[in-house]
């Protein structure tokens, strides 16, 4: 973790304030003075500011289903963000892990820890996100083995990862994938001549949606520790 975040998270101080403190000479890193905000620190570490030991707070993490119209950002930015919903202390701290764009809803997962978020999103952890699909026109069973294969997206020059498509209706389908490009579904369909008209995010990993749109929740430890263990 970044020194000026261990210090916003183990004290009420801003970012800015954080900042000051650190480069007049106030925070002290195993017995050094430490001036440079960007130090990386880590829970284990003495901190201490103007002789005062600092411990950060826990983690957060939470669960959140995300409403049309909304987006994935810590302020407004045409849409209002999702955050504004959230009623708990530094928000501005948080951010999504695996963001949906302005017209997506569903599933999305909220935290201040960036370890956490990292070994979500990289596809290397093969981590799994279901999103369930609206089409323009009816599917074809063919398109089947294409996504299993690997889809060629326009602007990419590899294959994307092997996807499963389930097609539950003429015009709907359940898509997994394991990684997260940008407008990756909606691109995904273009490139076998199909418009997506809905999108909808059902599950990442183990943890599945399970709130009212709009509302939120904690994570159980199990759910939070459920993504150390993805291969």
């Amino acid at each position: 973790m970044r020194l000026d975040k261990f210090v916003c998270k183990s004290t009420e101080y801003t970012k800015a304030e954080a900042l000051r403190l650190i480069h007049a000479g106030h925070v002290i890193v195993n017995g050094d003075v430490i001036v440079d905000e960007a130090r990386q620190v880590h829970e284990n570490n003495t901190i201490t500011l103007n002789g005062e030991s600092l411990k950060a707070r826990g983690f957060r993490y939470l669960l959140m289903h995300k409403r049309l119209g909304t987006i994935c950002s810590n302020v407004d930015e045409g849409y209002p963000s999702l955050f504004n919903t959230l009623e708990i202390d530094k928000v501005s701290e948080l951010h999504i892990a695996g963001r949906l764009d302005v017209d997506t809803t569903g599933l999305v997962l909220i935290t201040d820890d960036g370890r956490w978020t990292f070994d979500i999103i990289r596809p290397m952890t093969n981590c799994q996100k279901v999103y369930r699909v609206g089409l323009s026109k009816d599917l074809s069973d063919d398109l089947i083995e294409p996504f299993k294969n690997g889809l060629q997206l326009h602007g990419e020059s590899q294959l994307a990862r092997p996807a499963e498509l389930q097609i539950l209706s003429p015009r709907e389908a359940r898509l997994t994938v394991t990684e997260g490009k940008f407008h990756q579904i909606k691109r995904m369909f273009v490139a076998v001549g199909y418009r997506v008209v809905s999108l909808h995010r059902e599950q990442i990993g183990e943890i599945a949606l399970d709130v009212p749109l709009g509302e939120w929740r904690h994570l159980t430890r199990d759910e939070v520790k459920s993504f150390a263990t993805v291969i």
